[in-house]
């Protein structure tokens, strides 16, 4: 696939995806942030900050070329609205940083780092499907933790038992 075919493609897909997360992050309480449904689970509210937070990913993958757990900055936020803005914040990064990508861009390595040092490395190019991927899954487990607190689960590729859209 070509380079402008792969970053149009990734914007669509994250198009795509993006009203089932908003809706799913829009319907998160406060009050449950910290629930887990098991002690080795994440709890709810971290959860919900990687489904508003892996398009960011995206962007640093682009722009920066990597992510170092060690001086990544995660967003505070006390509120619903603020986790939602974010949200807006870093999807639109996402797509603005796909709109700009040229082929040399998706050619480099992406690395992901701990205190600099390498643990893994990808072509950019092949990262960012994986990377989509990796949010559609965080938002599946999110609506496992929804249905499991009788929050209303949105439709996502079809009805839910919440919402009949067909």
């Amino acid at each position: 696939m070509e380079t402008y075919d792969l970053a149009s493609a990734s914007i669509k897909e994250l198009e795509a995806e993006y009203t089932a997360s908003k809706k799913c992050l829009e319907r998160i309480p406060e009050s449950l942030y910290e629930y887990k449904p098991h002690p080795r689970s994440m709890g709810m509210g971290y959860l919900a900050l990687l489904v508003a937070e892996i398009p960011l990913w995206i962007t640093f993958m682009i722009e920066k070329g990597e992510v170092d757990f060690a001086t990544y900055a995660r967003y505070e936020w006390k509120t619903t609205q603020d986790l939602v803005d974010h949200f807006e914040e870093c999807f639109q990064g996402a797509v603005k940083a796909l709109k700009g990508v040229t082929a040399e861009d998706l050619e480099r390595p992406f690395y992901l780092k701990n205190d600099g040092q390498v643990i893994f490395e990808i072509p950019q190019k092949d990262n960012l499907t994986m990377t989509i991927n990796h949010w559609v899954h965080h938002r599946g487990q999110l609506t496992v933790y929804m249905r499991l607190n009788d929050i209303p689960v949105p439709s996502v590729y079809g009805p839910s038992a919440d919402e009949k859209v067909f």
